[in-house]
């Protein structure tokens, strides 16, 4: 593709965001930003959440992987849908009863202010961290497909890339959200969908020589139990997936601000199954391009040297054409940029409620101060994106993983101990008892290989993240009974 074709895509697809930004902001309030008034279709919001939940990072890493461990994401995925109905029916019912705003307002009900703060805050360093990550992986695209070929530093493409994602949501925030994502989502799907079609084509395959194609191939396989020191064991890769989907879906303000601007309890957990079942079909077909991609490089005898992050956009760019050059473009910047600005919505939202007090101020304060947090966490975002672009050597999607393992694991803990206990903590404690569990988990895991014949930890430091700030939260207990939920 051309760079003036790039520009032309670019410039009508972030038109048409503008525009429903356009229609869906006006006369919108800071509620209207936080909650979307509480007056979003559940259908809409449950398709919207594909492309926030997925990102840039699948659409890249989940098929670069597959030439190491074949369909084996698939046991992350068949975990995360365990995850989804702890979601809906233990969390959402809580958030629901509670009509909170913020998530993490549950916290000071159950324990206490420094308990609230503390949540809120390791949502916003997760959430930063695995947010920038992800549009990392949008602006490093562009550079490929654009902006190395104007000799554009890659600071200018990162910079122009959140001001677009600013430009649409400064305004309407989770409202227009809810509507743009949908819109993104579409071209998520339909690119995905329209480059495995083009691939088989390719390949002269019809859908059921396709499956046996790949059912034949060393990529095909889905389970691993031979080895539970392995990170692949099935069981640690499922309860895995679940606590990540229960960590990072559950207990995440961005995914759940979405669930809260429904209208009823009944139509978020709807939402929530719908979802969860596209997600689990778009994921398969993530990991289907996969395979088709290093099935094509064999069978033209097309060499891989590369990392597999970046086989999708190479082949994308130089083997399959003009059109699936397009879907791709569309398809990484709708994914990508569905993550990062829900994300930047949520994390505003955090800041607002969780750290500026908006529930005791005026409506002209609240608007002020809102549109200066969200440049301030948008300026975040391109600091650190530069700085791990310096500093990166493992695939993105592991990276991303990776974070979430220990930035989320203490929220967890806070979650299960204020949801299965009765007992109260003393709430100065916590936030010393989140710090250090991510650490004393980081020990556990460099020390398990040495102390249990090579045993590795993978996915599963989430739940000794999580447990070991239980542990923590139980140690500075008290027999007092716990508040009211």
């Amino acid at each position: 593709m051309t760079p003036v074709l790039v520009v032309s895509i670019i410039a009508v697809y972030f038109s048409v965001l503008i525009l429903i930004s356009y229609f869906t902001s006006r006369g919108a309030s800071s509620d209207t930003f936080f909650t979307a008034n509480r007056q979003s279709p559940w259908y809409l919001v449950a398709y919207g959440m594909i492309g926030a939940s997925l990102s840039g990072v699948t659409f890249v890493s989940v098929p670069g992987n597959v030439t190491k461990i074949g369909y084996g994401y698939m046991q992350v995925v068949m975990g995360y849908m365990a995850g989804y109905w702890i979601i809906i029916f233990l969390l959402l019912p809580l958030y629901y009863r509670l009509n909170v705003i913020s998530i993490y307002t549950y916290l000071e009900q159950r324990f206490g202010r420094f308990s609230y703060k503390t949540g809120a805050a390791f949502f916003l360093l997760s959430r930063t961290l695995g947010s920038s990550l992800r549009l990392y992986l949008a602006a490093a695209v562009l550079q490929l497909f654009l902006f190395d070929a104007w000799h554009v530093p890659f600071i200018v493409t990162v910079a122009v890339t959140i001001v677009l994602i600013w430009i649409y949501t400064y305004r309407g925030g989770i409202k227009t959200i809810v509507w743009t994502d949908t819109f993104q989502t579409t071209f998520l799907v339909s690119a995905v969908v329209i480059c495995v079609y083009i691939i088989a084509s390719r390949l002269g395959l019809s859908f059921s020589s396709t499956i046996d194609l790949i059912a034949q191939s060393r990529y095909s396989r889905w389970f691993y139990w031979e080895d539970v020191n392995s990170t692949l064991y099935f069981p640690k890769q499922f309860i895995g997936g679940l606590f990540i989907t229960v960590a990072m879906t559950g207990l995440d303000q961005d995914m759940m601000q979405k669930n809260l601007t429904c209208r009823s309890l009944g139509d978020a957990q709807k939402n929530m199954f719908w979802f969860s079942i596209i997600l689990f079909v778009v994921n398969l077909l993530f990991v289907t391009l996969g395979a088709l991609l290093y099935l094509y490089c064999e069978i033209r005898q097309i060499p891989v040297t590369g990392p597999g992050d970046e086989l999708f956009p190479m082949m994308a760019q130089n083997e399959f054409g003009l059109v699936a050059g397009i879907f791709f473009l569309l398809g990484i910047i709708a994914s990508s940029y569905a993550s990062a600005d829900s994300a930047l919505a949520a994390l505003t939202t955090s800041f607002c409620i969780d750290f500026l007090n908006f529930r005791d101020k005026q409506e002209a304060v609240k608007v002020k101060q809102k549109n200066w947090t969200h440049v301030g966490f948008s300026l975040l975002f391109l600091l650190i994106i530069v700085v791990f672009r310096e500093i990166n050597q493992r695939s993105l999607i592991d990276a991303v993983l990776n974070v979430a393992g220990y930035t989320c694991g203490p929220l967890l803990g806070l979650f299960s101990f204020g949801i299965f206990t009765r007992r109260q903590v003393r709430d100065r404690w916590v936030p010393l008892i989140c710090i250090v569990s991510p650490a004393i988990s980081y020990g556990i895991s460099y020390a398990a290989p040495l102390l249990l014949d090579g045993y590795q930890i993978g996915l599963e430091i989430l739940l000794i993240n999580g447990l070991v700030t239980y542990a923590g939260l139980l140690f500075i207990s008290i027999r007092e009974v716990a508040r009211p939920q």
